[in-house]
C-alpha cells in the first residue's frame, strides 16, 4: 500500500496530533476498549475526524507489570488494524519494539515506526528501519518496565535526557538510519518520577534544540493526576488521596500539549483529540495575532 512520503510527514508545520490507539487488553488508560479490530478501526477513524494528523497503533502495553505478548499475538492485534486504517486513507504509525512487527506494519502501509526503546529492545530494529526508509521515533529509555519500587536518579534530568538522546541519534545513524528521519521522544513517565517529568516539561526547549523533530507523550500519565485542587494551593503535586483517573486527565494533557507546541515540538501523542486540538488552535491563533 502507498505510504506518506517521509519528507512530508516531518516537514516543519504547526505541532501535529498523533492519536493513541492501543489494541491491547491491559494499557493503563484504555486497556481492552479497542482490542476488537472493528472497534479499533472505528476509533481510529473517529480520531481523524476529530482532528488527529496520524494514528499510532500499538499492540503491546508498556505499563509497569504488564506481560509482553508473543510476536505472533502482537502481529495479529495490529496488522489488520493498520491495513484497514490505511485503506481508509488514514496516516498510521506503528508503536512497537519488535523489528518484525515494524516491518510487517510498514508493509501494510504504516508511515512511521515509534519505538519506546529507541531501538535498544531489539538489535534488529535499527537496520530494519534503515532498510524501510521511514521515520523512526527514538524515545529516551533506560530499560524495559523497570521495578516500580526502584527510584530513578538524575543529577540533571534535562541535560542527561538531552545528552542520552543525542548519543542515541549517533548510534542510529551509524546503523544506517538517515539522520533526517529520526524523531526524538524525551520519554515522559519512563524511568522518571513526577518531579523529573515536571522539570523535563519545563526544559523541553533543550530537547527541541537538538534540531530534530520531537514527539511529546504526556497523555493521561500519572504525574498529571495529582495536580493542586485550588489556585491558592502550593505549586506542587498533591500527595494526599488517590490520583485522578486516567480519563480525567485530558484537560491537563491539553495544557502540556500547548507547552510542547510553545517549545517547538513536532507532534504530541494523545488519547483525547478535541481537547488538545483546541489547545493547539489557541496557540496557533495567539502566535498569528498581530
Amino acid at each position: 500500500m502507498s505510504q506518506i512520503p517521509a519528507a512530508g510527514l516531518l516537514t516543519p508545520a504547526p505541532t501535529r496530533i498523533m492519536g493513541v490507539l492501543n489494541v491491547t487488553p491491559d494499557s493503563f488508560s484504555d486497556g481492552g476498549r479497542w482490542l476488537d479490530h472493528a472497534a479499533a478501526v472505528e476509533h481510529g477513524r473517529r480520531m481523524m475526524a476529530e482532528g488527529a494528523d496520524l494514528v499510532d497503533v500499538g499492540g503491546e502495553s508498556t505499563r509497569p507489570g504488564s506481560v509482553r505478548p508473543s510476536e505472533q499475538e502482537e502481529l495479529d492485534r495490529v496488522i489488520p488494524v493498520v491495513e484497514n486504517l490505511v485503506g481508509h486513507g488514514i496516516p498510521v504509525s506503528i508503536d512497537t519494539m519488535r523489528a518484525t512487527v515494524a516491518a510487517a506494519a510498514v508493509g501494510a502501509g504504516a508511515a512511521l515506526v515509534n519505538d519506546v526503546s529507541g531501538g535498544l529492545a531489539d538489535d534488529a530494529m535499527p537496520s530494519t528501519v534503515a532498510g524501510l526508509g521511514v521515520p523512526f521515533v527514538a524515545m529516551h529509555w533506560r530499560g524495559l518496565l523497570a521495578d516500580p519500587q526502584e527510584e530513578p536518579h538524575y543529577e540533571d534530568v534535562v541535560g542527561e535526557v538531552r545528552d542520552e538522546l543525542a548519543a542515541r541519534v549517533e548510534a542510529l545513524v551509524e546503523e544506517g538510519i538517515a539522520r533526517e528521519l529520526v524523531v526524538l521522544d524525551p520519554g515522559f513517565g519512563f524511568s522518571k518520577d513526577a518531579g523529573h517529568n515536571w522539570v523535563l516539561l519545563r526544559g523541553l526547549a533543550a530537547i527541541t534544540g537538538l534540531g530534530l523533530p520531537v514527539l511529546v507523550g504526556t497523555s493521561r500519565k500519572r504525574f498529571l493526576g495529582r495536580l493542586p485542587l485550588h489556585t491558592a494551593a502550593p505549586a506542587e503535586p498533591r500527595t494526599d488521596g488517590e490520583p485522578t483517573a486516567p480519563d480525567e486527565r485530558d484537560a491537563a494533557t491539553a495544557a502540556t500539549s500547548l507547552l510542547a507546541a510553545q517549545a517547538g515540538a513536532w507532534a504530541v501523542r494523545v488519547h483525547d483529540i478535541p481537547s488538545t486540538r483546541d489547545a493547539l488552535a489557541v496557540h496557533r491563533l495567539t502566535e498569528a495575532a498581530r
